[in-house]
């Protein structure tokens, strides 16, 4: 079992060589962030943020209606 904050996950490797990875439901994205507040800023696991400049500089903005009228 790995614990990926938003879900637990639990992989195995069919003979053939393909990864399956079956996951729980919950805890769910609202674990680090309030619903309320959810999509107007990047949310990163704890394993992700040294590389936070990297992924940010690959991003497209997008329009965010809860943050422009």
């Amino acid at each position: 079992m790995v614990d990926r904050i938003y879900f637990k996950s639990v992989y195995a490797r069919e003979p053939g060589g393909l990864l399956v990875e079956v996951a729980t439901i919950g805890p769910g994205m609202a674990v680090d962030e309030d619903p309320e507040v959810m999509g107007i800023a990047l949310a990163l696991p704890p394993w992700l943020e040294p590389h936070r400049t990297s992924i940010e500089a690959r991003l497209t903005p997008i329009h965010n209606p809860r943050t422009h009228g």
